[in-house]
């Protein structure tokens, strides 16, 4: 399963973003308001949970220097990636996409494409408020 936010303009340059992403404590302020635990387990591991969700961990998996973060899921029972891909216009703003990428058999996609679609969303939409 794919799933990829619009491409959002961020009034900051693509290092203060990649800065920004890079400090995982960051990712408590762009999650939704729905939000039930969120901790920093280590500079390369958190944990959240929603309401009613149970608790992810992720953890940076891969980074290229102002251009992309891959996080992924610490668990094997649920295989997933969360990128942020950010493409400077130029010295003071960039545009980031954020995609999701699952390995999840028809019933469990079935079950998560619309509260993970809506939670990437978020993300997106409060990465533009940083």
């Amino acid at each position: 399963m794919f799933i990829e936010t619009q491409k959002r303009v961020i009034a900051k340059s693509d290092k203060e973003v990649f800065d920004f992403l890079t400090n995982l404590e960051n990712f408590e302020k762009l999650m939704p308001k729905t939000i039930d635990k969120f901790e920093v387990l280590n500079k390369d591991r958190f944990l959240f949970a929603l309401k009613g969700m149970p608790e992810i961990v992720l953890e940076r998996k891969k980074e290229t220097p102002n251009s992309q973060l891959i996080l992924g899921a610490a668990s094997e029972k649920l295989p997933f990636t969360l990128t942020a891909d950010i493409n400077a216009l130029n010295d003071t703003s960039c545009e980031v996409a954020l995609s999701f990428e699952g390995q999840f058999n028809a019933m469990m996609a079935m079950m998560i494409k619309n509260p993970i679609t809506n939670f990437m969303g978020t993300l997106s939409e409060n990465l533009e408020n940083i």
